[in-house]
């Protein structure tokens, strides 16, 4: 199991650059984009607070939880 960060997506519904986003929610480009590639292994809820408000929507439209299937076949 695992959690998607889908920020990419969202600034692009949104017509919105890292740069824009890092301006809005004056967060630094290379944090955003440690959080955008995945590679965050938490994130404040301010910070998607802001997030969420810069870009008009949800957390789930950020955040998504993926069910890794198992590399062995069930027997």
């Amino acid at each position: 199991m695992a959690i998607k960060v889908n920020l990419d997506l969202m600034l692009v519904k949104r017509d919105m650059t890292l740069t824009e986003l890092s301006e809005k929610v004056g967060i630094t480009i290379s944090n955003l984009s440690i959080l955008k590639t995945g590679k965050a292994k938490a994130v404040r809820f301010s910070t998607l607070n802001a997030i969420c408000e810069a870009l008009d929507c949800q957390p789930g439209d950020i955040l998504e939880y993926e069910l890794k299937q198992n590399s062995k076949s069930e027997t």
